[in-house]
């Protein structure tokens, strides 16, 4: 085996990296943040608080969530030219100004996303009955043993927070993230970022919209919230409690379609509309339940005493019982989302130990999934993707690792920049396309 001469250049510039030029274009060209910025607190400082926020997106992009990693960007050109910046901040000045900054730029920061999906024109896939489906749900952040602020006892039993998140269509764009102390129940100011958020789809698709919730938020106030809006219809998991699981049983049995899927074990289906009132108002929502009674276990273990299991969902759409609960157990792909944010943008355990400054890196952290997530449908899908298994959707692990992380000589020729690919290169074509699309849009 030959053996390599190792040396490092003084006058040509190589990037590891070089799918930040993708996100430089999806921010300063797709969203009118730098501006927002700019208005909410203009810069007193050498270095602007738009160059702040712009490189902690860049190492967001890469996966890199922990202040110490800009040490390595600062003397990076390419980093800068990518970006659009004038100067990279020190591991330092990127703590400090995120939290002298995090309570105004977080909500403008929010707005950035939804903006983003827009203008790019970003493709929302609809659900095959025409609606759209629009996710909402809670997901813990493990932050345990620190004294971090607002990292309080979850309910998976752990210290850290629980933000909620918002999915809309197949993509899973994430158009609304509110983040949360570990200890905040599920239910608590739900309403108004239910509504928050439905806003934010309009914006976005002029289709129905198919909200599905989790049963954390079964209330009689989410259901008459649901029932008063125009081209929205829900589907939200019924909490079942203190019920008499013998008397549903009896009436399923009664009432319902029963199927024996195996030896031991029945299943009734039936649904009723249920009249209710909220704050003096009466409105009728439809109950889809179904019944498990098991008195054999998948073993063939006979039971002393048979199992009965009962669920539900409220809804207002009036398919079969059987698609009601096909399009609800759709839901459980936003559990994939949650987890995109916590492993492959390493978010698990957030770099501050303060709240506000957590929640602005969390708003950051969307604006970045959502434009991952759209350089992944554009760039690795399709026949010229370097990507060899088909996909509906690609995770944001292999968009960092297919497109983020690519290798690039940087030359600079007179007054024009050129960014030179290995002619090995598998990804330059996919490169290539969402480049133009994004630089000529």
């Amino acid at each position: 085996m030959r053996k390599f001469i190792l040396e490092k250049s003084d006058d040509e510039f190589y990037t590891s990296h070089s799918g930040l030029a993708l996100v430089g274009l999806g921010v300063n060209r797709y969203t009118s943040l730098n501006a927002q910025l700019k208005r909410a607190m203009p810069d007193t400082k050498d270095i602007f608080n738009t160059d702040v926020i712009r490189s902690y997106l860049g190492l967001l992009s890469l996966g890199k969530s922990d202040f110490e990693a800009i040490a390595d960007m600062k003397n990076d050109r390419y980093f800068i030219e990518a970006l659009g910046l004038k100067d990279v901040p020190s591991p330092e000045t990127l703590r400090q100004r995120l939290d002298e900054t995090a309570k105004v730029f977080q909500p403008i920061v929010s707005l950035a996303s939804p903006q983003f999906i827009h203008k790019s024109k970003g493709r929302i896939t609809p659900l095959a009955m025409g609606h759209v489906a629009l996710d909402m749900d809670v997901f813990t952040m493990d932050n345990s043993n620190t004294q971090k602020e607002g990292a309080t006892r979850t309910y998976r039993g752990y210290n850290g927070y629980a933000p909620i998140g918002a999915y809309l269509g197949a993509e899973g764009w994430c158009i609304n993230l509110e983040f949360r102390e570990g200890s905040q129940h599920s239910q608590n100011n739900f309403i108004p970022f239910f509504k928050e958020s439905i806003t934010r789809a309009r914006l976005l698709t002029t289709r129905h919209l198919l909200t599905r919730i989790d049963s954390a938020h079964d209330a009689v106030e989410t259901r008459a919230t649901c029932a008063d809006l125009v081209k929205v219809d829900y589907i939200l998991k019924w909490n079942p409690r203190q019920q008499n699981l013998a008397a549903w049983l009896e009436r399923g049995l009664q009432e319902g379609e029963v199927s024996t899927p195996r030896p031991g074990k029945r299943v009734a289906l039936f649904s009723f509309n249920q009249l209710q009132e909220y704050e003096g108002k009466e409105f009728s929502c439809r109950l889809v339940v179904k019944v498990t009674e098991r008195t054999i276990d998948k073993r063939g273990q006979m039971l002393l005493l048979p199992e009965i299991e009962l669920e539900g969902w409220w809804t207002s759409l009036y398919l079969p019982e059987k698609e009601i609960i096909k399009l609800y157990q759709d839901h459980g792909t936003s559990e994939q989302f949650h987890s995109e944010f916590k492993t492959d943008m390493d978010l698990e355990r957030l770099p501050s130990g303060k709240f506000a400054t957590n929640a602005l890196i969390m708003s950051l952290a969307v604006l970045v999934y959502n434009i991952l997530r759209f350089i992944g449908q554009l760039g690795l899908l399709g026949d010229s993707s370097p990507v060899r298994h088909p996909a509906k959707r690609r995770r944001i692990r292999t968009v960092i690792q297919e497109l983020m992380y690519r290798a690039a000589r940087l030359i600079e020729t007179g007054r024009k920049l050129k960014l030179r690919f290995s002619r090995h290169c598998a990804a330059f074509n996919a490169f290539q396309r969402v480049y133009v699309r994004l630089a000529s849009g």
